[in-house]
């Protein structure tokens, strides 16, 4: 259950918020939830304080989650998927000033770094799935089409150095996994040859080896001042 004053920072302090999952990778069914992620900016003077704001928040509403705006930045400089991913989305619910030049720092955060986190994250999630097939017979397909898609996504990033999570014209052949219609040897095959084809574009990326994270630490330092009012 969420605290009034964890809810209060949600309503009245989000600079940005987006839907994300499905929805917004192009993927959507009848049955879809609607996920949403969302920044807000905790007012300045509550980190004066020995209680400090939450580095995040889930709620108030179901499928909903947000992060503190440094947090926020602490996970995309190191190029977590899923926060980088939220800055990318193509359904924007709400935004403000912050939330805009937030947006607008979308290429600072971007780096080499997201071979590692990209496919570091795929490796788990398939040894997951493997050990699905060993006890039921069968992997959460679901699952495995949302892993093919981060390869894909995470491949095409450092080939291009933009990131584009809508999957396009690939959404039927990504939709058949998730009906189960696509044999699990077939989808080990396509995730094999995935994360060799990351392994490759890592090494001609136009992508920096680092983020730009001077740019975004100065961001955070304008935002920060502007809420107390200095």
């Amino acid at each position: 259950m969420i605290s009034s004053t964890d809810e209060a920072l949600v309503r009245d302090h989000t600079v940005y918020s987006c839907v994300m999952g499905s929805r917004a990778f192009g993927l959507a069914t009848d049955d879809s939830d609607t996920d949403r992620r969302g920044v807000f900016l905790a007012p300045t003077p509550l980190f004066w304080r020995f209680d400090k704001p939450p580095a995040h928040i889930e709620g108030p509403a179901d499928e909903q989650f947000s992060w503190e705006l440094e947090r926020f930045c602490e996970l995309a400089l190191r190029a977590n998927p899923n926060v980088l991913e939220c800055l990318h989305s193509p359904l924007v619910e709400r935004i403000d000033p912050t939330g805009r030049e937030l947006l607008a720092l979308r290429e600072a955060f971007l780096s080499r770094l997201a071979h590692r986190t990209f496919v570091r994250y795929a490796v788990g999630q398939r040894g997951r799935l493997e050990a699905d097939v060993r006890r039921y017979g069968a992997p959460r397909w679901k699952h495995a089409m949302h892993l093919l898609r981060l390869l894909t996504s995470g491949r095409d990033l450092l080939r291009t150095g933009e990131l584009t999570i809508e999957v396009g014209g690939a959404r039927e052949d990504l939709l058949a996994v998730k009906r189960g219609e696509v044999p699990w040897a077939e989808v080990e095959r396509r995730m094999t040859r995935l994360v060799a084809e990351n392994d490759e574009a890592v090494s001609r990326s136009p992508l920096p080896a680092e983020p730009d994270r001077e740019r975004v630490e100065a961001f955070l330092i304008r935002s920060r001042r502007a809420s107390a009012g200095a």
